[in-house]
């Protein structure tokens, strides 16, 4: 039996993952969250073999739960389930640690053939995140600003658009205010904005976040 812990910060879809695999016989659902801190807690209380991750979540969002389950929990099988199809968020879960990327545009079968073959030990990658993977990489391909940015960085760039303070984002990712601080002016610099709103903006150009999650953009 496959132990699955599904995260995502709308009840809807959780629902729907869920019903789609209760018709499957080897796959249980033991446990549901709606931020990336409840999944570090329910990973913890109750051992899933695989993780079923949105990314825009309040809170850590999915980078950076992802990474810390990786890193806590190194046998555990995480597949990203998002909206974003677009670089740079499929390198970076990837990189982060994740075995699987589907978009939630993905049919039913898909789901359940991901859970199976990443709990064998493979990667699961859909057919068009894979397509995106190979166009970026190709010479010329068009690339992301947000390429520029370091793991962290672009942890520190996704809390800072949906407008958590200095001080919240340094308790939720155990850095020091200084620290937080020195990640955003770096962010300015290598994104060539000015402040929070532009860099907000450009998020929102470029699909990182989703229209309506930045607090008064």
């Amino acid at each position: 039996m496959i132990r699955v812990l599904i995260v995502d910060d709308h009840e809807l879809v959780r629902t729907g993952i869920k019903r789609i695999l209760e018709d499957t016989r080897d796959i249980r659902v033991i446990a549901e969250a709606s931020t990336g801190e409840e999944a570090l807690n329910q990973v913890r209380e109750h051992g899933p073999d695989v993780v079923l991750m949105d990314v825009n979540m309040p809170g850590i969002g999915g980078l950076e739960a992802t990474r810390k389950i990786i890193q806590s929990h190194p046998g555990l099988r995480v597949i990203v389930v998002t909206i974003h199809v677009d670089e740079p968020y499929p390198t970076r879960l990837l990189e982060a640690g994740a075995s699987g990327y589907l978009t939630k545009g993905c049919a039913v079968e898909e789901i359940v053939d991901a859970i199976q073959v990443v709990h064998r030990g493979e990667r699961y990658i859909g057919a068009d995140i894979a397509r995106q993977l190979a166009l970026s990489m190709l010479p010329g391909g068009e690339r992301s600003p947000f390429d520029k940015l370091s793991q962290r960085e672009m942890q520190v760039m996704l809390m800072v658009t949906q407008g958590h303070s200095i001080q919240d984002i340094s308790d939720r990712l155990c850095l020091s205010p200084k620290t937080v601080s020195t990640y955003r002016y770096r962010l300015y610099e290598k994104l060539g904005v000015d402040n929070d709103v532009e860099l907000t903006h450009l998020a929102m150009r470029h699909g990182m976040i989703e229209f309506g999650q930045a607090p008064g953009v």
